[in-house]
């Protein structure tokens, strides 16, 4: 069976698989650049690459969702990172949007493709009540991307990461307001 056939979610230009251990070198071209990491505060060692990859194959076991490998539908080329990972807001786990994409990528539309995408999948397969993104507050363009899939600013966290404190924005849209935007 090929990549395509097991999509977790498929748009226009690309699909979403599992990742598996033998994605780690593709990882590592979004996790160790330096610019594609600025909300991570900074790059990730060999090890830390390692443990994300591990932390999304635990999630499909214990979420029955993560982030997975976005390729293109063309030529099956690793692009980045798109999914649903469960985060904690306002005292509640939630289903959250993330994207993340080598920056060879920036700039051609796939970002608000591949959420678009994962958005939909949370609702229409996970059968969310509530979708959100949780955004560093300097990253303007996913904070742009978010609002481009139809979710609006419904609050204010701070996560702390690495030693640091990292304002976050949070975008979201609930299953009522998922619904009235499809059969508008």
């Amino acid at each position: 069976m090929s990549d395509k056939q097991q999509a977790v979610f498929v748009s226009e230009r690309l699909y979403a698989r599992r990742m598996t251990m033998d994605d780690l070198s593709s990882i590592k071209e979004q996790l160790q650049d330096p610019e594609v990491m600025y909300a991570y505060a900074g790059a990730f060692s060999d090890l830390m690459v390692k443990s994300w990859l591990l932390r999304q194959l635990e999630r499909y076991e214990q979420d029955g969702c993560g982030l997975y490998a976005l390729l293109t539908r063309a030529d099956d080329e690793f692009i980045g990172q798109c999914g649903v990972t469960m985060q904690e807001f306002e005292g509640r786990l939630v289903h959250e949007v993330g994207y993340l994409l080598s920056k060879r990528f920036w700039h051609a539309g796939f970002a608000t493709e591949a959420a678009l995408a994962a958005r939909n999948y949370a609702f229409d397969v996970l059968k969310a009540p509530f979708v959100c993104a949780q955004i560093r507050d300097t990253n303007i363009p996913s904070q742009q991307v978010a609002a481009r899939i139809g979710f609006t600013r419904v609050g204010d966290i701070v996560k702390h990461y690495r030693g640091f404190t990292m304002p976050h924005v949070v975008y979201g849209m609930t299953r009522a307001q998922y619904e009235a935007a499809r059969s508008a």
